[in-house]
C-alpha cells in the first residue's frame, strides 16, 4: 500500500474542510430550534435532526469528490470496505448533549485514516468560528494560522481535560477515580463534553493533556492528527501505540506524557477515596 503524497494529502484536507464547514452551517441552522431530541439506546447518548442532516451533508461531499473512499460515520454506520486503504471517520456533531442544551462547545469532526493511520483531520466549531486543520507532514492550524502544543513540562503545573463514557452509570470502569486523582495532582481537570475539541485544545496549547475511555474512532481520528502535527504525543494509556478501536486514548504536549501515563496506570481505585 502506498503513502499519499503531500499534494494528495492537501487535496484530501481541502475536501475535509469543505465537508466540515458544510456540516457546520447546518448545525448553526438548527441551533436553538430543535423540535425533539432522541436517545440512541444508551441513557444520555443523544441524537438530533441536526446530527443526521450534518452527517448526510458530509457523506455527500466526500462521495462527490472521493466516491471510492470508505466511510465510518457515527449515525449511519459503515459505507464501503472498512479495510480499504482510505477510510473516513466522521462525527457530524461531537457534543450533541451540549448542542441540545445550547451550550456552544460542539463541533464537526472529519478525519481520514490511510492504511489504518490517522493522516488528515478537520474539526470545526461554528459557534466559536474556529476551524482546526491538519494533515501528516503539513502541520496544524486554527483559522489558517499555525498552532503548536504547550511547553508545560511538569504535571503539577498542567491543565488537563477528560470525559466520561455514556455507560458510566452502569460500569465501574468509568474514569471517576482518574478524574479525582489527577485533579489533586494538577492545576485542574476540565470536562468539555466534546472529545474532538479536547484534542484540538491540546493541539492549540490551551490544554496540556487529555485522556478518555469509551470513545469511538470517529470521536478522535481528526484530533489525533491535529495533536501530532502540532508537536504533541498520542498513545494508549501505557505509552504503547494507540489502537483506535480500544476506546482509550492519551494525548499530551509530549513533555508531560510519561508523567501522565504513569499516574493513569497507578491511580488508586475509587473505593479507596474518602
Amino acid at each position: 500500500m502506498s503513502q499519499p503524497t503531500s499534494d494528495q494529502l492537501q487535496i484530501f484536507l481541502d475536501i475535509a474542510t469543505e465537508a466540515a464547514m458544510t456540516a457546520g452551517a447546518i448545525l448553526q441552522t438548527y441551533w436553538g430550534k430543535l423540535d425533539g431530541v432522541e436517545e440512541k439506546g444508551r441513557p444520555g447518548d443523544l441524537v438530533t435532526v441536526a446530527d443526521k442532516e450534518a452527517e448526510a451533508a458530509i457523506v455527500k461531499v466526500l462521495g462527490r469528490h472521493l466516491p471510492h473512499h470508505a466511510i465510518l460515520a457515527e449515525e449511519s454506520g459503515q459505507r464501503g470496505d472498512q479495510k480499504s486503504e482510505y477510510l473516513w471517520a466522521i462525527d457530524p456533531l461531537d457534543g450533541t448533549t451540549n448542542y441540545a442544551h445550547q451550550y456552544p462547545i460542539a463541533a464537526t469532526s472529519v478525519g481520514l485514516l490511510v492504511n489504518g493511520i490517522p493522516q488528515v483531520g478537520v474539526i470545526y466549531n461554528p459557534f466559536h468560528n474556529e476551524l482546526f486543520r491538519a494533515a501528516k507532514g503539513l502541520g496544524a492550524t486554527c483559522n489558517r494560522r499555525p498552532i503548536q502544543v504547550s511547553g508545560t513540562s511538569n504535571l503539577h503545573q498542567s491543565l488537563l481535560v477528560t470525559g466520561f463514557a455514556y455507560d458510566r452509570h452502569q460500569t465501574p470502569d468509568n474514569n471517576y477515580a482518574e478524574f479525582c486523582h489527577l485533579t489533586h495532582l494538577t492545576q485542574g481537570v476540565r470536562r468539555s463534553g466534546s472529545a474532538s475539541l479536547d484534542l484540538a485544545s491540546v493541539a492549540y496549547g490551551r490544554l496540556d493533556g487529555y485522556w478518555e475511555r469509551g470513545i469511538s474512532p470517529w470521536d478522535i481520528t481528526a484530533g489525533v492528527v491535529l495533536v501530532q502535527e502540532a508537536g504533541g504525543t498520542v498513545t494508549a494509556y501505557d505509552g504503547s501505540p494507540l489502537v483506535l478501536k480500544s476506546g482509550r486514548i492519551l494525548a499530551t504536549n509530549g513533555q508531560i506524557h510519561n508523567q501522565l501515563s504513569q499516574e493513569l496506570l497507578q491511580t488508586p481505585p475509587l473505593s479507596s477515596w474518602t
